[in-house]
């Protein structure tokens, strides 16, 4: 199959050879003199294989292969280099390149490894647009739902994933905010290098510096070898911080530091370590509050606020819950070889109607515990946990309020009503109001609030 090739150097006399190389060939071949003009075709042109020289005048062949991998999908790029500069060749197999050629280029090899680069490229391009078609169809990278809080969310990742931007994640527990990490990195150009998860909240203080940075030998009592960080084995991939807003102050400087100058050290060590990580962090925190009262810096807060995006919870999506429920079901059957039982009329209302305060794990909790216990093919309201079916109406998403009364009334009404809602538990009442429990305790003194 045809290819859009383009080829690029600065010498006319060795661009006018790799074009004659082609000129017979069934590809489309584009050129260019210097990596300016390159970068230019790329934006404008469907480019399927790059072939550059690596060492040109201005933008280099580094500077190509580097544009290049921000396409999405990104063209195979193959370096061509002197043998003096080999090693420079080996790096950019290491950023990404498809494969380099020394020179004096034997053609044959070059078409050979064209028409692999150009296979390679139809590959990544049929599983972009599949992937596209089941984005468009079913979410994205694992996440389901068809509501308008999810297409605004699938919205928002796909202009965000792209780019290079630091990214906090924020909602409840169990909202999914580690699936939008991930497809956030999976619209990156960084997806085909790790996604490195850290869960901040499990690691006491001593453990969490030595996970994110690593450590050399003899650093502490145990380090009997160097480890590298969580940053280093993140390097030109995604690093994932999950509950950020557990990390002690003493951390959030040298995390700081980080985003500031691009690199590290190791506990216990000198050595200047330099990293390209694009960062995205979540909680389930208040982190407005947790500044206000000098728990987590200000300047750190603004640095990794640079896009935020918020995952909204299950009682905000119940158009939601029976495909969620339905997906769950099918996933539990593959599992263990049974058929996917259905859902009845009877136990959707169930599900619409529980007020989810541990979100989609939650939901995901009951499908598998009802499955578990599920006698026969159809999944009725008896069938599912006591919490689910004594919760027959779900509480009220309006109030009705008379005009004139003043603001403070109103917040007493709407957190009595919430309250009621949750029988009392202040804990499921903030995740339902999208506070801390901190902040509620506060306006429940405050207001004056019994219970």
């Amino acid at each position: 199959m045809p290819a859009n090739l383009l080829l690029i150097d600065d010498q006319p006399d060795v661009l006018e050879g790799l074009r004659l190389a082609f000129g017979r060939t069934d590809n489309n071949v584009l050129t260019a003199a210097n990596g300016e003009e390159a970068i230019h075709i790329l934006n404008s042109d469907d480019v399927d294989v790059v072939v550059t020289d690596l060492r040109m005048d201005g933008i280099d062949g580094l500077g190509v292969l580097r544009h290049a991998l921000t396409l999405n999908p990104a063209p195979a790029v193959i370096i061509l280099t002197a043998h003096g500069t080999i090693e420079s060749a080996v790096d950019a197999l290491k950023e990404g390149a498809f494969d380099y050629l020394t020179k004096p280029v034997n053609v044959k090899e070059l078409r050979v490894l064209v028409e692999k680069a150009a296979e390679h490229r139809r590959l990544l391009r049929e599983n972009f647009e599949l992937r596209q078609q089941i984005d468009r169809r079913f979410g994205i990278e694992g996440m389901v739902g068809d509501s308008a809080e999810m297409q605004q969310l699938y919205q928002m990742i796909r202009q965000v994933g792209p780019t290079k931007a630091t990214v906090l994640v924020q909602g409840e527990s169990g909202t999914g905010k580690e699936l939008v990490a991930r497809a956030l990195h999976q619209m990156s150009p960084r997806a085909r290098k790790d996604f490195i998860p850290v869960h901040c909240a499990a690691l006491p203080e001593t453990l969490l510096e030595s996970e994110l940075f690593g450590h050399e030998r003899g650093a502490f009592t145990g380090a009997v070898s160097r480890r590298p960080g969580r940053f280093e084995v993140a390097n030109n991939g995604t690093l994932f911080l999950d509950e950020i807003g557990e990390i002690p102050l003493s951390m959030q400087v040298k995390l700081l530091r980080v985003l500031e100058q691009r690199e590290i050290q190791r506990v216990g060590g000198n050595e200047t370590i330099k990293v390209d990580v694009r960062l995205i962090v979540a909680t389930n925190r208040d982190l407005e509050e947790e500044v206000a009262e000098g728990r987590f810096r200000e300047d750190l807060y603004y640095r990794l606020k640079v896009v935020q995006i918020v995952a909204p919870p299950l009682r905000h999506r119940r158009s939601d819950i029976p495909v969620l429920a339905q997906h769950f079901l099918a996933e539990f059957a593959r599992e263990n070889g049974r058929s996917v039982p259905t859902l009845s009329r009877d136990a959707v209302e169930a599900l619409q109607a529980y007020h989810w305060p541990g979100n989609v794990r939650e939901l995901r909790n009951i499908m598998e515990n009802t499955f578990v216990f599920l006698q026969g093919d159809t999944v009725g309201a008896r069938d599912l946990p006591g919490a689910v079916k004594s919760e027959k109406t779900a509480p009220s998403d309006t109030l009705a309020i008379p005009m004139g009364l003043p603001l403070e009334e109103v917040e007493t009404l709407y957190l009595k009503r919430t309250l009621a809602a949750v029988d009392g538990n202040r804990t499921r009442a903030a995740e339902a109001l999208g506070i801390s429990r901190r902040t509620l305790q506060r306006r429940i003194k405050e207001l004056g609030i019994e219970g």
